[in-house]
């Protein structure tokens, strides 16, 4: 027997089970897709589909349940991962080559391994600690340029309205690094003279530029015959060249500031003179330090051959990069003023020029000895 109610009916069944039922706006009974094991079961199913009625949500529970069918049985969507947005995210920027290459390779080995596979909306402050705590406490550049690098990219998320906040924020790791993950000492005057005269005689030349012109090694690389003008004692700074995958790719230099007049001390010309002559070919566009077999020399070639010089030199510790150090060192000791170290290193900042100077051995005793000369005045 059904058991009538204000809103539809409820019957107990010969299985001892009860079945609810009643009749919907479309006038038609819609009986309940399961049956109950108590009456109070099968009254609260009626009371959820009376509310539902009076919401005008209602449809028929027949149709409702095939739509939650069909829901449960499409292909789940794919969630988009920190991997996949940040390599979208990337390929949009407008970048260099040189940095698209260092974003590439801190993504691939410092990010993708532990957080690739993540949902970017799941990223949460404590995974990123998680990250943060495995990675290489002895390289903190790299680092530091990490956690950069992915405190971007979740930017970047929080602007495609991804996530409402960016969890790579932890305030002691967001700043950009300025200071060097170690002391860079310059070289002595004698010791670059050892250090280029322990190099191949065909790279002598770029030890000594790279010294005494403080260039980077993308611009010393990318030097043509045509970029030198011995009567003025200048070279011409206007490209540099970077390694990209399938071959180099010569391009603007790293900013405005590196197109730059840096001029020779005039002491190097007879070596530059020599060295033109003996191993540059005739052309403007040939190299002057080229690769054995031809074009660009590769950069991790030259600190090969840098390395083995260094330690002949006495200085293992010293990298390519010292060169440029002790460039810029060497013309403070000479009365360049910060400004004049800007225009010669390239540099847009007062920053990155004092980054480049150091105190070099015996500074301090010629400033006494200046300071007693006031005093014997």
């Amino acid at each position: 027997m059904a058991r009538r109610r204000s809103f539809g009916a409820i019957r107990r069944l010969p299985s001892r089970r009860y079945q609810a039922s009643y009749a919907g706006p479309d006038l038609q009974r819609h009986v309940a897709p399961v049956t109950f094991t108590s009456a109070a079961d099968a009254e609260t199913w009626l009371s959820d589909e009376r509310r539902l009625v009076e919401s005008e949500a209602w449809r028929p529970p027949a149709v409702r349940l095939a739509q939650a069918a069909a829901a449960a049985a499409a292909p789940k969507p794919v969630p988009l991962t920190v991997e996949t947005f940040a390599r979208t995210w990337l390929r949009d920027l407008d970048l260099r080559p040189a940095t698209r290459r260092d974003y590439d390779s801190l993504l691939a080995n410092h990010i993708v391994p532990a957080l690739g596979t993540m949902p970017v909306e799941e990223l949460t402050k404590r995974d990123v600690r998680q990250w943060w705590n495995t990675l290489d406490p002895t390289k903190p550049r790299a680092r530091s340029k990490a956690f950069q690098l992915l405190h971007n990219v979740m930017a970047g998320a929080m602007e495609s309205e991804l996530v409402d906040s960016n969890p790579v924020a932890l305030p002691s790791r967001t700043k950009v690094r300025t200071k060097r993950a170690k002391n860079i000492e310059p070289l002595t005057v004698a010791q670059v003279a050892d250090l280029a005269r322990a190099m191949p005689a065909r790279l002598r030349m770029a030890v000594l530029l790279g010294c005494w012109c403080a260039l980077r090694y993308g611009e010393l690389s990318e030097l043509r015959r045509q970029d030198v003008d011995l009567k003025a004692g200048v070279l011409k700074v206007s490209r540099g060249v970077v390694k990209v995958k399938g071959g180099y790719l010569v391009g603007d230099t790293k900013t405005d500031a590196g197109v730059r007049r840096v001029h020779v001390p005039p002491a190097l010309l007879p070596e530059l003179k020599t060295h033109l002559d003996t191993y540059v070919d005739a052309g403007p566009e040939a190299l002057l330090f080229p690769a054995p077999n031809g074009g660009h020399l590769h950069s991790s070639s030259f600190a090969r051959l840098f390395e083995k010089a260094a330690v002949a030199a006495g200085r293992p510790d010293a990298t390519p990069h010292t060169l440029r150090h002790t460039g810029a060192s060497l013309a403070t000791s000479v009365g360049a003023t910060t400004a004049d170290i800007m225009a010669r290193l390239g540099h847009t900042t007062p920053g990155m020029a004092m980054h480049y100077q150091h105190s070099l051995d015996g500074a301090d005793a010629r400033v006494a000895q200046g300071l007693s000369r006031i005093l014997e005045d």
